[in-house]
């Protein structure tokens, strides 16, 4: 398209449109088992396609849904979260070495404390008794 501005010929950009990013969609179990009735319920030749084609599902959907109910019913048609699953293994032993350095440390100051505490009772001539140190810990 151009425009005449004072006499000069100017072409005019096409208007851009920024579409929102699309987003995954999420079915329920009772909408996937009304889905399935439909299907199976379909007789005549061609009836699939256009159940598809008006609810803007996949064939491969379907196939999937059907594996899912023979399953377990409505536990396999729940939605269910993508990617990785959780390692409670390796999260636990995670924790548990974070756990295991916090201990160390307190460990270390508490021998510190008590070579300290050892040090400071022979310059004072007091003898200490190891049940005693045992206690301050």
């Amino acid at each position: 398209m151009s425009q005449k501005t004072n006499g000069q010929v100017r072409k005019s950009m096409p208007e851009t449109e920024v579409v929102e990013k699309a987003k995954r969609r999420q079915y329920t179990a009772e909408y996937k088992l009304r889905i399935l009735q439909e299907v199976e319920a379909c007789k005549e030749k061609g009836e699939i396609g256009a159940l598809l084609r008006r609810e803007g599902l996949y064939s491969s959907l379907i196939y999937k849904w059907r594996e899912q109910r023979n399953r377990g019913s409505l536990e396999g048609l729940a939605a269910h979260k993508r990617g990785p699953k959780a390692d409670f293994r390796a999260v636990e032993f995670a924790r548990l070495q974070r756990e295991n350095e916090r201990l160390r440390k307190r460990l270390e100051r508490a021998e510190l404390i008590i070579d300290v505490q050892k040090k400071v009772a022979q310059m004072l001539g007091v003898a200490l008794e190891e049940q005693d140190l045992d206690e301050v810990s």
